[in-house]
């Protein structure tokens, strides 16, 4: 059996979700894209990865959630308070979306700029 690619194994997690949360991680995908040119695409711990110069965002899919995952989330400024979840973790932060939830593609495309910034410069902090 061939090995499937990272971007294989996660149109194949969308695909394989056939409610609203495969809707939500294809939007989340093509604005992660639409971010960075730079943003590659693998498959770890059974969950997209988007990297550049490191791990800048995971999605996740839950029973009534879909979570962005932002690896050093606590270092970036988040000035349209779009982080929601994961507040307290020490280097993440993430931003659940329910099956309503409106996404704010211009500052969730600021996010991830940022974070794709913080892992190019090597730095850590705001």
């Amino acid at each position: 059996m061939k090995e499937l690619t990272p971007s294989q194994h996660i149109d194949k997690a969308i695909d394989d979700l056939t409610d609203w949360r495969g809707k939500r991680m294809a939007q989340l995908r093509k604005l992660i894209h639409e971010a960075s040119s730079e943003i590659t695409e693998d498959w770890k711990w059974d969950t997209p990865v988007f990297a550049c110069k490191g791990n800048i965002v995971a999605i996740g899919a839950f029973k009534d959630h879909v979570k962005l995952n932002f690896f050093k989330g606590a270092s970036l400024a988040d000035p349209k308070k779009l982080f929601n979840a994961g507040l307290e973790a020490k280097t993440s932060r993430s931003v659940d979306f329910s099956a309503d939830s409106k996404i704010d593609e211009i500052g969730m495309k600021d996010l991830i700029r940022a974070a794709v910034a913080l892992n190019v410069s090597g730095g850590k902090k705001k």
